[in-house]
């Protein structure tokens, strides 16, 4: 079984900064792509980012220039962090961790972390 912990989400004025944390343990591979993505209300999930486990990363456009993906490796656990900076009210949804691999056929969500971007 693998498990993923969020943590970092929270409300922001227009223009600030939050990042995110996930931490992946149990019966995961280190050769594993990680990634963010989020679901507004009424929208379907959307990519943010991934990374694989050689550090390619890739973003979806509207987020490009100020967020950042990495991760990390802490005993055990998997770690993937997003960086979000110069946050926009359209950047308001429920950010939702996944790690895959075996070409996505295994693959596990996060509980979500809400993100709230508002004056």
């Amino acid at each position: 079984q693998v498990q993923l912990v969020e943590s970092g989400g929270g409300l922001v004025q227009p223009g600030g900064s939050l990042r995110l944390s996930c931490a992946a343990s149990g019966s995961i591979f280190s050769s594993s792509t990680m990634g963010w993505y989020r679901q507004a209300p009424g929208n379907q999930r959307d990519l943010v980012a991934t990374i694989t486990s050689g550090g390619s990363t890739n973003y979806a456009d509207s987020v490009k220039g100020r967020f950042t993906i990495s991760r990390a490796r802490d005993n055990a656990e998997l770690i993937v962090y997003l960086q979000m900076n110069n946050l926009k009210p359209e950047d308001t949804a429920v950010y939702y961790c996944n790690i895959r691999w075996n070409g996505g056929l295994t693959s596990f969500w996060g509980q979500g972390t809400q993100v709230t971007v508002s004056s």
